[in-house]
């Protein structure tokens, strides 16, 4: 049976978020925690395959013991089953780290579950807005990179085949690769689907696989945490707010409009009449 993967996380609200002004940081306490925005779409993109072709979804995260909401939000919406991978280890933690340790979860996942043949992540979180972690996990499996991807055109379990748009700077990329894969998800893939009754009944009795660092046989410990992360902040600030003056221009006449628009921006009279304005 096909196994999918889904890598996701759990976030403070955006639009909840205030910055402390004394430090500049982020107070992430009182913000609800969400599913990251961008994760959902790579978990309905597995939906819609599983729907379609018959496959077992598998959702990780790594966080707090709290995060067990998130996974439950999946299960809800009908993931198979969920991971948490948590322990004071594994805090900390940058992206090359956490590419680590998702890498070794999808690993042992595989060998718990069957090959996990395709991986889907967001293409980024937005609390942290790297976009790293996913290629750095497909790097450490040594899958078939895919990222930026707005659309899933086809996918043949016989051939393991996929093909997918990407979304570039210059325009739209459609790219066939083979399994396995990972895929990292735009905002445009898709709209989630709403959980069901059924799915939401279970989600409530579900109880996440937690897994720590004495759960993996073959952890380099050296690559966790803190002591695997090399990414240092050297300072973070709140950019200073500009004033910004506005003045709305009136007239009977657009001539008249657009005279007054041309002396406020370069703060001179005009000689005469803007004969070349048509009204209209």
């Amino acid at each position: 049976m096909l196994h999918i993967a889904v890598c996701i996380k759990q976030v403070p609200d955006s639009r909840e978020m205030r910055i402390d002004p004394k430090t500049n940081t982020l107070i992430r306490q009182g913000a609800p925690a969400i599913v990251n925005y961008f994760d959902l779409r790579g978990l309905e993109a597995a939906l819609q395959l599983k729907d379609e072709f018959g496959a077992r979804v598998t959702v990780l995260t790594m966080g707090p013991p709290s995060a067990d909401k998130a996974i439950k939000e999946c299960i809800a919406m009908g993931a198979d089953e969920g991971i948490l991978v948590s322990d004071r280890g594994f805090a900390g933690a940058d992206t090359l780290a956490t590419s680590y340790v998702v890498g070794q979860t999808i690993d042992k996942a595989g060998e718990v579950w069957g090959p996990v043949d395709l991986v889907f992540c967001g293409k980024q979180t937005i609390d942290g807005d790297t976009g790293q972690v996913g290629p750095g996990v497909a790097c450490r499996l040594d899958y078939e990179q895919l990222t930026y991807v707005e659309k899933v055109e086809s996918f043949d379990p016989n051939t393991r085949e996929i093909v997918v748009h990407r979304h570039l700077e210059d325009g739209v990329e459609r790219v066939q690769a083979k399994l396995p894969a990972l895929i990292t998800a735009l905002a445009e893939m898709n709209k989630p689907r709403r959980a069901s009754l059924p799915g939401v009944l279970r989600a409530a009795r579900y109880q996440p696989i937690v897994w720590t660092t004495n759960d993996f046989t073959d952890l380099d410990r050296s690559k966790i945490g803190l002591r695997g992360s090399p990414t240092v902040v050297g300072r973070s600030w709140v950019p200073e707010q500009k004033p910004v003056n506005t003045k709305i221009l009136t007239g009977d006449t657009v001539n008249q409009v657009a005279e007054d628009l041309f002396t406020a921006l370069f703060a001179t009279e005009l000689p005469g009449k803007l004969g070349w304005v048509q009204e209209g």
